[in-house]
């Protein structure tokens, strides 16, 4: 059962976009417009070649920010002020995520390879706001992004968890490979399962797997 594999666990580590809300209210399809618009203005490209550096980079480097700044030398600040600059009002307030992620014993923390202030705004349109102890975005790693171990190391080292005592929650299963590396229990929150090594539990539905969880 997966609270017995839970029992131990005093931090809970949560990705926000299309895992504290469903990948149905597609938000994130607002911030890769923006990416491709952000891309054609700053490199002077078309809209197709915009695309197509924007999953290259993504697939290669973690993020297409991450790409950008090392192929590019782009400002990362700007352009996560535009990429962000979106309508949240496609969010809706979900009160049964919401008591179950408060139910949950110890510190409940957002990790995201968006921005703090981005969290902020996602968890507020979704009713969550108030409930977690710490919200760390990809600045937070001088914009080193997930899956990046470093990353992960660096996130941790500022927050002071223990990751021996802490869960990930992650719709990436990429992003899963080095909290379980650092010993962290791996859920990977999406409609399909992906089977790797590196993924111990999987669920479609985040409030329902939380309060499997709950004794």
């Amino acid at each position: 059962m997966p609270a017995e594999c839970f029992t131990d666990v005093r931090d809970w580590v949560f990705d926000l976009d299309n895992t504290l809300y469903p990948p149905q209210m597609r938000l994130f399809d607002q911030i890769e417009v923006k990416m491709v618009s952000y891309v054609m203005d700053a490199l002077g490209v078309t809209q197709s070649e915009a695309n197509h550096l924007r999953k290259t980079y993504w697939q290669h480097y973690g993020t297409t920010l991450a790409g950008l700044m090392h192929e590019h030398g782009i400002d990362p600040v700007p352009y996560m002020q535009q990429v962000h600059d979106i309508d949240f009002s496609v969010l809706s307030p979900d009160v049964e995520l919401r008591d179950q992620i408060a139910a949950l014993p110890g510190r409940r923390i957002i990790y995201t390879n968006g921005s703090a202030d981005y969290a902020l705004r996602v968890i507020e349109a979704r009713g969550l706001n108030g409930l977690f102890d710490a919200i760390y975005g990809v600045e937070h790693a001088g914009y080193r992004p997930k899956p990046e171990q470093d990353a992960f190391a660096q996130v941790f080292a500022l927050d002071g968890l223990d990751p021996a005592l802490a869960a990930m929650f992650e719709d990436d299963p990429r992003n899963l490979a080095a909290p379980f590396e650092l010993g962290m229990r791996t859920v990977h929150v999406a409609p399909e399962r992906h089977d790797a090594p590196h993924i111990q539990h999987h669920t479609n539905d985040l409030t329902a797997f939380l309060s499997k969880l709950r004794p």
